[in-house]
């Protein structure tokens, strides 16, 4: 599946004193979506940091459209767009309970040796799930 959505309450303290989830906060639910869908696919970060790769951030893209609020519960869907050489990339769209589009983002990822802090291609274990992908 190249999509994977979980769910997140939003806490007090992700809100700014308009009760509107600061910006700077999307940036961790795409994270957590990430994470997600790595996890759903049977890869982890920690694990691939313990074999010496990373997985930096290199461009991050956020589009609001209503803002979500405090207590809300947020619907994160992350959806695989690409994977090439080095590079990975993934769309992302937060709902919240009525179902309404909150917000888009699109990130773009760099798999880097921890040692030589240069680009690397992706584990090969990481490649061959990567292509499972909808087969």
């Amino acid at each position: 599946m190249n999509f994977h959505e979980f769910k997140v309450r939003v806490r007090y303290a992700e809100t700014d004193q308009m009760g509107v989830v600061y910006h700077g906060n999307y940036a961790q639910y795409f994270e957590m979506g990430r994470v997600e869908w790595l996890r759903n696919l049977g890869l982890s970060y920690s694990v691939m940091e313990k074999q010496g790769v990373m997985l930096p951030v290199v461009s991050l893209t956020i589009n609001y459209k209503k803002p979500a609020r405090y207590d809300d519960l947020l619907t994160v869907r992350t959806i695989f767009k690409k994977q090439e050489s080095v590079k990975i990339e993934f769309d992302y769209e937060i709902y919240n309970e009525a179902g309404q589009l909150l917000t888009i983002g699109n990130s773009v990822l760099v798999f880097v040796d921890m040692k030589t802090g240069r680009p690397v291609l992706p584990p090969e274990y990481v490649r061959e799930s990567i292509n499972s992908i909808g087969k």
